[in-house]
């Protein structure tokens, strides 16, 4: 299920960092910070790449 928006604004940082999925390796990674950064997981000859 995608992120909405909504979601996106009321996440808050934790002690530690957090991921919340979107979809096909795609993902929101929430620092204790406050930073949000969007992320890719994929893999390339079967090695996975984050």
């Amino acid at each position: 299920m995608p992120l909405s928006g909504t979601a996106i604004r009321a996440a808050k940082p934790k002690e530690k960092t957090y991921l919340m999925t979107d979809r096909e390796g795609v993902y929101l990674e929430i620092t204790p910070a406050g930073g949000k950064w969007w992320r890719f997981k994929f893999r390339f000859l079967a090695i996975c790449r984050p």
